[in-house]
């Protein structure tokens, strides 16, 4: 067997000895707001790596998580179940939310824990404000919530946005079903042998190999242990800046 497929096999392997059904089905407590304006336009691009998110199949449905959340960005693409609770201002049979994690609550060291909500250890969520408003009124401001990790469920295959240079290649991953958020990224030209890339920020991944004029193939891993292998994605003929789907999904 060669390195590549030993590497597959390696990587592919977490799907059998993994808890499949690691997803969270234990409510736990947390508080949310919301910021920007119904249009959302505040919530676009943020410290999880995407763009555009209406472009790149998130909308609205998406929140800013605390530290205690966030993970230091490995929680970027992650799903959560929100359902407000034990509030005056919740809206009475508005049922739950589902988001997917796509941005960062920054901390305020300088007020204590009681007055910024999204200090550790504070679970919060930072709601866009079409979800806020889904689930609680508007002039109530902040609210008590309780929250799950759901699956992810997202149209289409797996996407990959290559960015940066020949001598520095970016993947930004997203639309990616399943658990959500990807741990684990390898890059492999048809020239190469596969390479761990090394997460950058949020879910935009890199490597500093040279694999320009390369038919591109990824192997992706979720927190749940799933992976999956997308052969020759990217034409020999990508460029910077273009996205590939995949043909599957988790």
């Amino acid at each position: 067997m060669n390195r590549s497929m030993t590497f597959v096999v390696l990587l592919t392997s977490f799907v059998s000895v993994a808890n499949l059904t690691s997803i969270d089905s234990a409510w736990d407590d947390a508080h949310a707001t919301f910021y920007g304006d119904i249009s959302g336009g505040e919530t676009m691009q943020g410290a999880c790596g995407y763009g555009d998110l209406f472009k790149e199949g998130y909308g609205l449905e998406t929140a800013a998580l605390s530290t205690a959340l966030f993970n230091n960005g490995q929680t970027c693409g992650a799903c959560f179940e929100i359902l407000c609770v034990n509030s005056q201002w919740c809206k009475p049979k508005a049922g739950s939310i589902r988001i997917t994690a796509t941005n960062f609550c920054p901390p305020n060291y300088a007020e204590p824990i009681q007055y910024h909500w999204c200090n550790p250890p504070n679970k919060h969520f930072d709601l866009s404000m079409k979800m806020f408003t889904s689930i609680a009124e508007y002039r109530g401001g902040i609210v008590p919530v309780k929250f799950r990790r759901v699956m992810c469920q997202k149209s289409g295959g797996v996407r990959f946005e290559i960015k940066g240079n020949p001598y520095f290649i970016m993947v930004l991953v997203y639309n990616v079903g399943g658990a959500g958020d990807v741990n684990s990224v390898a890059i492999k030209g048809d020239n190469s042998n596969w390479i761990f890339m090394q997460r950058n920020w949020g879910q935009i991944w890199h490597t500093g190999v040279r694999l320009v004029g390369q038919k591109i193939s990824f192997v992706i891993r979720t927190s749940d242990g799933r992976s999956m292998t997308f052969y020759n994605v990217a034409p020999e003929s990508w460029t910077f800046g273009q996205t590939f789907e995949g043909s599957s999904n988790l």
